[in-house]
């Protein structure tokens, strides 16, 4: 995109928003300019205008928490989205031929969303909540993304080969997961399906057949788009 087309500060601010991850639900000023490595005197201004349209909220501790308006934004896209209804089915088959955590990741910049998810229902399961964000370099989902989302990187060859990504470990050591890409008729990547569960569950023929379960899913999806 060129730089004409775009706002600095718009990119700041979002930057501001994309801190913010899975488990951290409060920043300090500290943090955030850590993170963004802007002045701490630039996160305040921008910090006043997301708090003043309820992007960003500020507790009596100092410290910032993701605001109400973008869940209202959230619950707006999840609403509009035709996906959703031809997802929720088929992750809750995937969750049960499986015994795992199914779940859709779409790319957020330099994170990977959970869309949408069907936890385990086993005691013991890899547990993800809808809206959490994950990094984009680790697991299998994010491999895909960066994959068959046009990221010339030679380690993402194989997965383009394969049609899959394996992550043993990867962002977490006691967490495995499965990946596959989905695409609409136009050979547009929409998101990345997935299966995860504990390290040890996965085994060369949980692995097979995780895979297994997700291509005909991803198919069966495939043709449903068309």
């Amino acid at each position: 995109m060129a730089a004409q087309d775009r706002v600095e500060s718009v990119e700041r601010a979002l930057t501001i928003l994309e801190a913010f991850a899975e488990g951290e639900a409060a920043l300090s000023l500290a943090a955030l300019a850590e993170r963004t490595g802007f002045y701490k005197s630039t996160i305040l201004r921008l910090n006043g205008s997301l708090e003043r349209f309820g992007y960003l909220t500020r507790g009596a501790d100092g410290r910032y928490r993701l605001g109400p308006s973008l869940a209202r934004l959230g619950g707006l896209y999840r609403d509009e989205s035709d996906l959703e209804a031809l997802l929720r089915p088929v992750l809750r088959r995937l969750r049960d031929d499986s015994g795992e955590t199914a779940s859709f990741y779409v790319r957020s910049g330099l994170t990977r969303t959970c869309l949408y998810r069907e936890n385990s229902l086993r005691e013991l399961r890899h547990h993800l909540e809808e809206g959490a964000r994950l990094p984009l370099a680790l697991g299998a989902a994010g491999k895909v993304l960066r994959a068959y989302g046009g990221e010339d990187d030679p380690a993402l060859q194989r997965v383009r080969r394969d049609g899959y990504a394996l992550s043993l470990g990867e962002r977490d050591p006691h967490l495995a997961a499965v990946a596959v890409p989905l695409s609409d008729d136009g050979g547009r990547l929409l998101g990345a399906l997935c299966l995860s569960g504990l390290a040890a569950q996965f085994g060369l023929g949980h692995q097979r057949r995780c895979r297994a379960l997700l291509s005909a899913a991803a198919a069966d999806l495939e043709a449903a788009l068309r």
